[in-house]
């Protein structure tokens, strides 16, 4: 099994440009200026579309106390335009507690409570995200990244196959009316933090939650 190395947490945020918007920065989530009240609205918004298929996705009506409870057991990040949160997720080491059994490997960490604002959706921040999730779990010596998503959604399978996830399970959440689908991919570290520096697409968003 691959050792795992120590590392100090990435404190240099990154920066991405976005023509017509401005710069959109990715960093920590730092209690002392963020607000919990609005990562909750920002997630119950780019969720609420699974909401309105049926989809009791526990980020469509969690309460403040569960999104703090959430993102403070893992290193919880986001992206951030003129003060305003437009993207989000938190990223997990491995986990004995979880009730996803991939999720408890020692060599697996895991991307989770993610989402991006709906007006920001279909500009490559999401891309982004999860190219950052995979620098972290990479540098960190993990062999796998993973996450879940809604079995029904398929423009989400879709979206998270096309960033190079594989499907490698099924399961079925408690008190979830749905089954989930579980999907991993061995994580690449970039060699530079400039490596992430793009041009974010000024194209339509398209309605869904990634």
């Amino acid at each position: 099994m691959k050792r795992r190395r120590a590392i100090k947490p990435q404190s240099v945020p990154v920066h991405y440009v976005c023509h017509g918007t401005g710069h959109v920065e990715l960093r920590r989530f730092d209690a002392s200026r963020d607000s919990f009240v609005a990562l909750t609205a920002l997630l119950h918004r780019a969720f609420a579309p699974l909401g309105a298929q049926g989809l009791n996705c526990t980020c469509v009506d969690q309460s403040v106390a569960t999104t703090r409870e959430r993102a403070t057991r893992g290193d919880c990040y986001v992206a951030v335009c003129e003060g305003r949160m437009v993207g989000t997720m938190t990223l997990y080491a491995s986990d004995p507690l979880a009730s996803c059994e991939l999720y408890r490997h020692e060599d697996v960490a895991s991307l989770r409570q993610f989402a991006v604002e709906p007006t920001w959706q279909a500009r490559g921040i999401g891309t982004l995200l999860i190219a950052f999730a995979e620098h972290w779990a990479a540098t960190r010596g993990y062999a796998e990244l993973a996450l879940d998503t809604p079995q029904p959604a398929a423009h989400l399978v879709a979206f998270y196959r096309g960033q190079g996830f594989r499907i490698v399970d099924f399961t079925h959440f408690e008190d979830k009316r749905y089954d989930s689908a579980i999907l991993s991919k061995p994580p690449v570290a970039a060699r530079t933090l400039a490596n992430w520096s793009r041009r974010l697409r000024a194209t339509p968003p398209i309605a869904h939650a990634a």
